[in-house]
């Protein structure tokens, strides 16, 4: 057998072993149409990826404690998740992913938008698109949105908590589409990996970012384990022509914009610790 066969086949049989059985029957739910290998359009296939599903579930009762809130308010059907990012790597992401599979009913596999240069790294882009994250180009979030199956890098630690400007993308295909938004606040991410960012080193790598952190390893690929609160906000549902101006669709960006401001500013208030 061929060996990359055999280390995927005994791990999948130590995964089965160890995981419970909701997390199984979850991604069974949850898995979308394929072909007859079990990978849709986009190389995702979960039942190929469980044992990233399997770590990812430990990160986010485990690691990061996540506490969920108004999870239920996210419809069925075609949604765009629209939230606030940290920076640096996509932790806050993949739990906000993993909430949708392991806190709501039906679980819903849900699509993450990635950079460009994401496919260009090794071992992480498969990882990403068997687990269903495909390059954020208008044309793949308008067919995700077709098959209603989509969602929608470097901050500094001084600006944690505020929201850098926000594109206009995701508002015309939202209007295109007739898709509703759902803003999601993420309390606790920003101040799991302070850093700043070596925009020389970036430049010379072609990476959007190049962040250093003050902490051993210097590098933010270990987070600390800070608690994630993840709010769901109420659907949004916007109306006009996806082609109008830019004054007009950022009126309604606007609006997305600060009703995560707002969850955020709530969050914060409400928690008590940031690791606790």
């Amino acid at each position: 057998m061929d060996p990359a066969r055999w280390i995927k086949s005994r791990l999948h049989e130590w995964v089965d072993a160890s995981a419970d059985s909701d997390l199984l029957e979850r991604l069974r739910q949850a898995r979308p149409a394929g072909n007859e290998y079990g990978f849709d359009p986009f190389g995702s296939n979960p039942e190929d990826a469980r044992a990233a599903w399997f770590a990812a579930r430990w990160l986010h009762r485990f690691y990061f404690r996540s506490e969920v809130f108004g999870i239920d308010r996210v419809p069925d059907g075609r949604v765009m998740l629209v939230g606030n990012h940290s920076g640096q790597l996509p932790w806050d992401g993949l739990c906000i992913l993993t909430a949708m599979l392991l806190d709501r009913t039906p679980p819903r596999l849900v699509r993450a938008m990635a950079e460009r240069w994401v496919p260009t790294l090794p071992f992480v882009s498969w990882v990403f698109a068997r687990c269903g994250e495909v390059v954020g180009t208008p044309e793949n979030c308008l067919r995700l949105l077709a098959d209603e199956q989509a969602r929608g890098v470097s901050k500094p630690f001084s600006r944690r908590y505020q929201l850098q400007d926000f594109g206009q993308g995701f508002m015309r295909q939202a209007l295109r589409t007739r898709t509703p938004i759902v803003p999601v606040g993420l309390v606790g991410a920003e101040e799991q990996s302070p850093a700043f960012n070596l925009e020389p080193v970036a430049r010379a790598l072609g990476w959007p970012a190049f962040p250093v952190s003050p902490l051993p390893p210097f590098l933010p690929v270990l987070p600390l384990p800070v608690r994630y609160r993840i709010h769901f906000g109420e659907p949004m549902l916007f109306e006009g022509d996806p082609d109008d101006d830019d004054e007009t669709i950022g009126q309604s960006v606007q609006l997305v914009k600060d009703t995560i401001a707002g969850m955020l500013a709530d969050g914060l208030r409400a928690r008590q610790h940031v690791f606790w």
